[in-house]
């Protein structure tokens, strides 16, 4: 079983690709998809059972930052910028969901918030430029800038970018981790 385990982990780190850190690949879809690969049916299932084939939903995740090191709230401030008019390119909507490296369960936080998503948009501050900054780690990065924050644990975490319905023109994350969009990086801070 371990071997197995092994040779899955190995499919699934081949079948990304890496933008800016956050990996990106499309495992999803129906048998006709699959053309009887059940190694790519086992790293689908092992990466994220049910999920939708990449046209109805494209799910980049992050366990490193933009140098490469691994996402630690109890050693890095983290951001993430969306240049002005940048927004992930979706006819439905985007969310940005953090969860415990460890556990893999959401995070309790003090504010009850999981994830950043497009409906929060509305109360979200922009920059001065139009571009728009999440703010990652475990302490408020001061109440201006709460309203863009997610709150990370004192340990590991990683994040899934959800992005449903993605436009298939220009610009646009598909084909899955080829297209013209591309995610912008996890920068730590201090």
């Amino acid at each position: 079983m371990k071997e197995g385990g092994n040779k899955v982990d190995r499919w699934l780190a081949s079948g990304m690709r890496n933008i800016n850190g956050w990996n990106i690949g499309s495992f999803f879809g129906d048998r006709a998809f699959f053309h009887g690969d059940w190694l790519m049916r086992a790293g689908a299932a092992k990466s994220g059972l049910y999920g939708n084939d990449a046209a109805e939903a494209t799910y980049p995740f992050a366990r490193t930052d933009a140098a490469g090191a691994p996402l630690d709230g109890s050693k890095h401030n983290y951001t993430i910028t969306f240049p002005a008019g940048q927004l992930p390119p979706v006819n439905a909507f985007w969310s940005v969901t953090m969860y415990d490296g460890k556990s893999q369960f959401l995070i309790r936080n003090p504010i009850d918030r999981y994830l950043v998503n497009s409906h929060m948009l509305p109360v979200m501050k922009e920059n001065a430029d139009g571009s728009l900054t999440l703010y990652i780690q475990k302490d408020s990065p001061g109440q201006a800038n709460e309203a863009n924050w997610l709150p990370a644990p004192n340990n590991t975490m990683y994040l899934v970018m959800r992005l449903y319905w993605p436009k298939d023109t220009p610009p646009s994350i598909l084909p899955a981790g080829t297209g013209t969009w591309k995610p912008p990086a996890v920068v730590a801070s201090n």
